[in-house]
């Protein structure tokens, strides 16, 4: 369905990613490059949202301009339009003049009242849980002419990749820290113990028991028990130190 990626195209998507700190500010940069890439094709002005999938209904993740992130979210609240219509069949959605388009007239209309006088969806597919799409907006009609549809879609070829490897990214970073954090947990409540046990001379399951009922007595979590304890003896937090 895409053609070949742009290897210019992919080269800056790869500077974004690599100079991004999470996967919003990655997308913001590739919608703002999604755009500049299109507009210079088309000889005009072109916006572009950016539309992610992730095993729940499309949400609206960046844009290169406000106008661009009010009607994919418009788009999305309504629950149809070329972008939703893209993703849904994983196929580029074209409106190439809004006022002769009869398919979506709510949406239609609110593109209108924006002054976008043309449209166009292209999807992304980036694993199978997990898609996106770019949403282009033109402020003439007819500005999606087969060369700037070539441009668009080697842009998404590139960029299919890129997000691919963000997702990746996002997901590994997402797991070392639910990790790190299960591991600072429970080395909280280990520390705990073993107050409890010197305090009372008592045994480790009876320490933990004693924890658990000031836990469900205060209604508060395990580990926010124990941390007020060593905190309260220490000054100090609990930290887990990792050592490569």
């Amino acid at each position: 369905m895409l053609s070949s990626s742009d290897p210019e195209s992919a080269q800056d998507l790869q500077s974004i990613l690599v100079g991004s700190e999470n996967g919003i500010e990655f997308l913001s940069g590739l919608s703002r490059l999604a755009a500049a890439a299109v507009s210079e094709a088309g000889g005009g002005v072109v916006e572009c949202a950016v539309t992610l999938k992730m095993k729940r209904r499309p949400t609206t993740a960046a844009a290169s301009s406000a106008r661009a992130l009010e009607l994919d979210q418009l788009e999305q609240t309504l629950g149809d339009g070329p972008c939703v219509k893209a993703l849904r069949e994983m196929s580029l959605v074209l409106i190439d003049d809004v006022e002769s388009d009869s398919r979506w007239p709510e949406y239609n209309r609110a593109l209108l009242a924006a002054n976008v006088h043309s449209s166009l969806g292209v999807p992304l597919e980036i694993t199978g849980e997990t898609a996106a799409a770019l949403n282009f907006f033109a402020s003439r009609p007819g500005v999606f002419t087969a060369d700037v549809l070539e441009k668009a879609l080697g842009f998404a070829a590139a960029a299919q990749n890129t997000l691919h490897l963000s997702v990746r990214i996002d997901t590994a970073r997402n797991r070392a820290d639910n990790l790190e954090a299960a591991l600072e947990s429970r080395t909280a409540i280990n520390l705990a113990c073993g107050v409890i046990m010197a305090q009372n001379r008592c045994s480790q399951q009876e320490a933990m028991d004693i924890l658990a009922r000031v836990s469900s007595n205060r209604n508060r979590k395990l580990r926010d028990v124990a941390n007020e304890l060593i905190e309260q003896l220490t000054g100090n937090g609990v930290r887990t130190h990792f050592e490569a």
